[in-house]
């Protein structure tokens, strides 16, 4: 089964987002912070099991370039310097299906490490 190929991505540097339309019609808008901590880089994730490196202070990690490899990637080009990791057609998609479980994954994380995070630190505030 072949997955969904992208028809247009489109970089919004301000609002720090990723844009991309699928040729199935899907279509996601992915934080430039998500994408990172989720880079398949070695630096990420580690060169085995077990040895994933949580990212910490990304929150305003912003994509300077979007390099295409082939026809089946694409390499992002962080402003934090970093750049080793391809983004496969395949990869955004299922990013993009599983962004919500992703992301609250990757909060539960910050906490337990008990690193902050905006969104973290708004749960914590008393409603008034």
């Amino acid at each position: 089964m072949s997955h969904p190929k992208p028809t247009d991505i489109k970089l919004h540097q301000k609002s720090r987002y990723l844009e991309i339309h699928f040729d199935n019609g899907e279509h996601f808008d992915l934080s430039c912070e998500f994408l990172r901590v989720y880079s398949q880089s070695a630096e990420v994730t580690g060169h085995a099991p077990g040895q994933e490196v949580l990212q910490v202070g990304k929150e305003n990690v912003n994509i300077d370039a979007i390099t295409p490899v082939g026809n089946y990637a694409v390499k992002l080009h962080f402003d934090d310097g970093h750049d080793t990791g391809l983004y496969t057609w395949e990869r955004l998609y299922e990013l993009g299906k599983n962004q919500h479980k992703l992301w609250m994954d990757y909060l539960r994380e910050l906490m337990r490490a008990g690193h902050s995070h905006p969104e973290l630190d708004a749960l914590k505030k008393p409603k008034s």
